[in-house]
């Protein structure tokens, strides 16, 4: 398999037998293609509990974004098309360094690089 060399990867953490998560993907599947510098990943927090199964996800969909491997964002967000665009855009028009700085602005974030390290736990499970 060769390795992910995408600049960033967006991450939707979901569940099968949720309808709001089954109404969300086919946007979610058609926002790849406004993104070409992005990896998008549907993951099913239950048929890929090897990846995710630590990361408390509460609610759906469950967002994780990072860029090369600084996590952004892990969170809820609301099953809006739109909101995910205008936030994978901000993320787009920050400079990678402006990225590092928002990945470590705040304890919480601090923590993401190592507990939601999404693009480590893909090349571990690969190596």
């Amino acid at each position: 398999m060769t390795p992910d060399t995408s600049e960033f990867l967006v991450a939707c953490l979901c569940a099968a037998w949720c309808g709001t998560c089954r109404d969300y993907r086919a946007g979610f599947d058609a926002m790849a293609a406004q993104f070409p510098k992005a990896r998008f990943l549907w993951l099913d927090i239950e048929d890929d509990a090897e990846l995710v199964d630590d990361y408390d996800v509460e609610n759906f969909p469950t967002l994780l974004i990072q860029r090369h491997d600084s996590v952004l964002f892990f969170g809820t967000l609301l099953p809006h098309h739109d909101i995910l665009r205008r936030t994978l855009e901000n993320f787009h028009a920050q400079t990678p360094d402006e990225s590092r700085y928002h990945a470590g602005s705040d304890p919480e974030r601090q923590r993401w690089q190592t507990e939601r390290n999404l693009r480590r736990a893909l090349a571990a499970r690969h190596t």
